[in-house]
């Protein structure tokens, strides 16, 4: 998963991405739990995508923060 691929994606596609991760990581740790993790490296792969994730929505949610307040300042 790119950052630029996650930019272009919509708010409603970046939560339902989220939480698909969210899923993943979870059945990771259930997984290494019962000791049937398989592959170590994942668990940091998903945890960074989800980072990745967040700071994606954040940005987005602070561009639209500063598109409303250009527009209410230009009333």
């Amino acid at each position: 998963m790119d950052t630029k691929e996650l930019r272009q994606k919509s708010a409603a596609e970046l939560t339902e991405e989220l939480l698909k991760l969210r899923r993943e990581q979870f059945n990771l740790r259930m997984a290494r739990a019962t000791g049937q993790a398989a592959k170590p490296d994942q668990f940091s792969k998903v945890r960074r995508n989800i980072a990745r994730l967040k700071t994606v929505v954040s940005e987005q949610r602070r561009a639209g923060a500063a598109a409303q307040a250009a527009a209410k300042g230009a009333k």
